[in-house]
């Protein structure tokens, strides 16, 4: 397990001073980052073998949004290393042990290179000691398009600069920031996410929203599927707001 101490920042929350996704998924990236620039497989070493991690899928459960000035632990639970293959849950507790929120992610491992996937090293081994799964109501990591609900398609979205990470993809977080930003339930809270990227989005690339609301229970449930100039999806988000 790997933690570290914040708190809630003026320029990470939302109109009624509560954090929000967006903010919630840099913790876990920077949690992430942090991990793997204290050990011994950091970005330099992946670099320099040309290799990086690259997310497959998100689930991401929020039982609470902490307050603008609270103090929260963010930490990650690697689990599983094989092959390529990396899985790591997330969480966000306050200083009282409250948890606010869980995650699990899957990684895979890949040789920019070659263009294939590539096994864990012993350095990345000895970088994420494995622990026990956290406890969450998992679910499967690829996103089912509905059949039935109400569909509609969104103004495109141009892949502009701000978007990229350092490996000149389109950051896992802002593929969830265009879905949301699509969804007419902007404003209400959002309780679950799930993403699946598909492919990689480059400086220039032209993204087509489509989505697709259904209803289940008590929650608004939006599947946002943001597809290339083929209409094949790149990047798959399910976004889940209470009535």
């Amino acid at each position: 397990m790997y933690t570290f101490d914040s708190r809630i920042r003026y320029s990470e929350v939302d109109s009624k001073a509560e954090l929000t996704l967006e903010s919630l998924i840099d913790y876990y990236q920077d949690c992430s980052t942090f991990q793997t620039q204290d050990g011994p497989a950091s970005m330099e070493y992946l670099r320099e073998k040309g290799i990086a991690w690259v997310l497959n899928s998100w689930q991401i459960e929020v039982y609470r949004f902490p307050k603008l000035c609270e103090k929260v632990t963010i930490g990650t639970v690697p689990y599983q290393l094989k092959g390529p293959l990396g899985i790591r849950n997330f969480f966000m507790d306050t200083q009282d042990g409250e948890r606010l929120s869980v995650a699990n992610s899957v990684w895979t491992l890949f040789d920019f290179v070659k263009g294939v996937p590539s096994r864990v090293t012993p350095e990345i081994i000895e970088a994420y000691p494995l622990d026990e799964k956290l406890e969450m109501d998992y679910q499967p990591r690829k996103i089912a398009l509905p059949d039935e609900g109400e569909r509609f398609e969104c103004e495109e979205i141009v892949v502009r600069q701000h978007h990229l990470d350092t490996n000149n993809h389109v950051n896992n977080g802002q593929y969830v920031r265009m879905a949301m930003d699509v969804i007419p339930d902007r404003e209400k809270k959002i309780v679950s996410m799930r993403a699946e990227y598909k492919k990689q989005a480059l400086l220039g690339d032209t993204l087509y929203p489509v989505v697709i609301k259904t209803k289940l229970g008590d929650n608004n449930i939006y599947t946002v599927s943001l597809n290339d100039a083929g209409k094949a999806p790149v990047c798959v988000v399910e976004l889940k707001t209470k009535f």
